[in-house]
């Protein structure tokens, strides 16, 4: 009976590592997928933020806009990576289209300038269905999600992350290979300065560098005549940036115009060339190209000392 007892237990574990062998691989040739069809985009920067309602998603659109704008047009894309509240598409002027696919693989939407956007707002029926997925099937829907985009080759791909330093952010940037860095967006208030602390943390336990800092609605345009004032307290990302000593891209003022073009889905940068907030992205775009010139100098000498090392 005992034999019996123990052969039984036997086959049983045996069917379950061979359901769970296949599966393994299965999960493990995604990761593979992912890592090449990564490979084929020099750059990939995350737009983070500790906390929600400092303006990411309007950055992180902006910023993608910006970059095109400045002689990367057709090459740049935008991975709206906040799988529950999804709204690039809305900002970009893309709601409503669906992804194609074809046998390669599922092919991003085109918005303003040849720029390239996935966002799991494509794959909803409708804006009211909310997504209620737990971690573990969240994340194994963001797998083969990612996987199975066909971005093809890009200069930059912004990925704009869910709020806060959880597990979704986590899990997302462990799972894109090669990070060039993070963008943390913040605003003004004390509030938001200490939870830039975080995300910078956040940032350096995952072995990623910081780019820097934006400050986010600091001041404010008049839409009359274009003056920028102080109405709320300016200068806190500006201090924290230096306190933690990492660089400070800029700041960017509020301008009811911005919060229009969101909605109407027209990036504001296209639209509004001269403004003060359009400049400041501008300027970001070259403190952020200068970051990334600095750290392939930086990183030349070791990967010419690890050629030599395998070469012995």
């Amino acid at each position: 009976m005992k034999e019996k007892e123990r052969d039984r237990k036997s086959g049983s574990s045996s069917k379950t590592e061979e359901r769970g062998t296949p599966r393994k691989q299965f999960y493990e040739e995604q990761k593979q997928r992912l890592k090449a069809r990564m490979r084929k985009i020099k750059h990939k920067i995350a737009v983070i933020s500790g906390k929600g309602g400092v303006g990411k998603s309007t950055v992180a659109v902006n910023l993608a806009m910006a970059f095109a704008k400045h002689g990367y047009a057709s090459s740049v894309g935008i991975l709206d990576a906040d799988i529950t509240g999804p709204c690039v598409p809305k900002m970009i002027g893309l709601h409503g289209q669906k992804l194609r696919v074809g046998p390669a693989g599922v092919f991003p939407a085109i918005g303003h300038l040849g720029i390239q956007v996935v966002s799991m707002d494509f794959l909803l029926p409708s804006e009211e269905v909310p997504v209620i997925w737990r971690g573990p099937l969240k994340m194994k829907a963001i797998t083969e999600f990612l996987s199975d985009i066909v971005w093809g080759e890009l200069d930059f791909l912004f990925i704009d992350l869910p709020p806060g330093t959880g597990d979704e952010p986590l899990s997302i940037m462990q799972l894109l290979p090669e990070m060039d860095g993070v963008v943390i967006v913040t605003i003004p208030s004390e509030v938001s300065q200490i939870v830039v602390k975080k995300a910078v943390t956040f940032s350096r336990e995952l072995n990623i560098p910081v780019i820097g800092v934006i400050e986010n609605m600091s001041g404010y345009v008049c839409p009359k005549c274009g003056t920028v004032a102080n109405i709320f307290k300016v200068g806190g990302g500006e201090k924290i940036a230096g306190d933690l000593k990492i660089p400070f891209l800029g700041r960017i003022p509020i301008d009811p115009e911005i919060c229009e073009d969101s909605d109407s889905g027209m990036p504001f940068i296209v639209k509004h060339v001269n403004s003060p907030a359009t400049k400041a992205f501008m300027e970001i775009v070259k403190k952020v190209e200068g970051f990334l010139k600095d750290r392939k100098q930086q990183d030349a000498p070791l990967m010419l000392r690890s050629r030599h090392t395998h070469a012995g």
